[in-house]
């Protein structure tokens, strides 16, 4: 005697008497094996959208500050605002450290504190996407307080 591919029950005919299946058809995958999750129209997390706020700088800070269910959250608006701000800083303090150091014709070492400048940006820049990524929040001296009073 067949059993049901679905269930497991012992068949006479040519549908399981317990769950209705077709014998010798294909069984459906059980819902939640291997199945994709439903698409559901639900935001995405608050530590995914603000983490998300700094991975192209000011474009995505602003980008986050536009999109609807986003920009009344107030923690993806702050870690919005401080990406802004950061890249901003980071983009100005290069820029100036390139002029001082030209006017001062320290070509030389100018190139190795332009590099340790942008190291240390980067690593800064990393550092506070992980974070926020796990829901952290730091606030960056100078910078976080004016973000907070804009969130």
């Amino acid at each position: 005697m067949p059993f049901c591919a679905g269930c497991g029950t012992q068949v006479d005919g040519k549908f399981c008497p317990k769950c209705g299946a077709v014998v010798g058809a294909p069984a459906a995958a059980p819902q939640g094996a291997g199945a994709p999750p439903p698409v559901s129209g639900a935001p995405m997390a608050d530590n995914v959208a603000s983490a998300l706020c700094y991975v192209l700088g000011f474009i995505t800070g602003v980008i986050f500050l536009v999109i609807a269910p986003y920009n009344q959250n107030k923690a993806v608006r702050f870690h919005a605002f401080q990406s802004i701000f950061f890249s901003l800083a980071w983009v100005a303090g290069s820029i100036v450290l390139g002029i001082v150091l030209g006017i001062f014709h320290m070509w030389f070492i100018g190139f190795g504190l332009h590099s340790l400048y942008n190291l240390a940006g980067f690593v800064l820049w990393v550092y506070m996407l992980f974070t926020t990524f796990q829901g952290k929040t730091t606030v960056l001296p100078l910078i976080g307080p004016i973000a907070q009073q804009q969130a």
